[in-house]
């Protein structure tokens, strides 16, 4: 059962910076207050840039999980 009632997700693996950043941020734009977006990610440096970004909007990182070997899904809520 899926931890969180996810809204949208994006699947940005395989991309580097700084796409998944700007998909995300993309994403996030088109969404409503209390909305979930996953993010799916495998660029470790994405992992570090993506959760700042979001704080830096007003949004919450609710979770990082490691999904694989250098695989991640940040879970997003919309503010």
């Amino acid at each position: 059962m899926a931890k969180y009632a996810v809204t949208k997700s994006i699947d940005v693996r395989g991309e580097v910076c700084p796409v998944p950043d700007v998909e995300t941020k993309r994403a996030l734009k088109k969404m409503k207050a209390g909305e979930i977006l996953e993010v799916w990610i495998d660029y470790a440096m994405s992992k570090e840039r993506i959760p700042e970004a979001v704080k830096n909007l007003g949004h919450e990182i609710l979770e990082i999980e490691e999904t694989g070997t250098s695989e991640w899904k940040i879970y997003i809520k919309v503010k």
